[in-house]
């Protein structure tokens, strides 16, 4: 298993000095009608500060559905954005964009390049919606071949995980060792705290919208608990459902 540090709807990866987040669906409650006490905008704010200044990673990369939106960013939106990418630049880390497939208006409301994958080491982040294409990501150092045989895992969003534990529904990661062509799959919970979150404790494969979950049941939940400040890992799902 690669190295992960699991936090709050959020995954370190110490090896590559970077921080992933995913689904932030920025904008969403403005679109739903439906908001935070404190403001989504600042909830999204304040979660991520607290996530670097107690990692400090040199990268934080958004892997997706950073908007909610198809279309264009409304200016809340995109104003929330740079709230997000001045958390990271006071604090020296690199902000990294990567689209979803909300992410239509993302190249207009985010301050640099937004990439459609992003590699950093031996780790490819995209926001698995469409399977990524090794040799076409580029991450500066160069090389032959399709660049897949060094790749050791893969780390995407996009299906929200959650799982039903004692009629409690709580965002989970998952994690299949060689799930994805051989190479380690980590899939991250929605960062957004809006997204009620697709309970996997019965989903099949067919069930998830991501092509890169080709077999649900080798996935294993795991569920940060914040109270105890620690990961809970659960039996893959295939074993998982038999104890239910």
């Amino acid at each position: 298993m690669y190295d992960v540090a699991f936090r709050e709807r959020a995954a370190y990866l110490p090896e590559v000095d970077a921080l992933v987040v995913a689904d932030l669906h920025a904008g969403r409650a403005a679109a739903s009608a439906v908001d935070f006490p404190l403001g989504e905008r600042g909830d999204l704010r304040d979660r991520l500060t607290a996530l670097v200044e107690a990692d400090r990673p040199s990268t934080v990369v958004f892997a997706g559905d950073v908007l909610h939106q198809f279309g264009p960013a409304p200016e809340a939106a995109a104003s929330a954005l740079d709230d997000l990418v001045e958390v990271c630049r006071e604090r020296g880390a690199k902000a990294v964009a990567v689209a979803g497939n909300h992410d239509g208006g993302l190249d207009a409301a985010w301050p640099g390049e937004v990439r459609t994958a992003y590699r950093t080491g031996g780790v490819i982040v995209c926001h698995g919606h469409e399977s990524p294409d090794p040799g076409a990501v580029a991450d500066g150092r160069g090389g032959d071949g399709d660049g897949r045989e060094d790749v050791a895992l893969y780390v995407i969003g996009h299906d929200h995980p959650a799982i039903e534990i004692e009629g409690r529904k709580r965002p989970c990661f998952l994690y299949g060792e060689g799930g994805y062509r051989g190479t380690d799959l980590l899939v991250c919970p929605a960062f957004s705290r809006l997204a009620s979150g697709s309970t996997v404790n019965r989903m099949a494969a067919a069930d998830f919208q991501s092509p890169l979950i080709a077999d649900a049941d080798a996935l294993r939940p795991i569920v940060f608990d914040p109270d105890a400040g620690e990961a809970l890992t659960f039996p893959q799902l295939g074993r998982f459902r038999r104890l239910l």
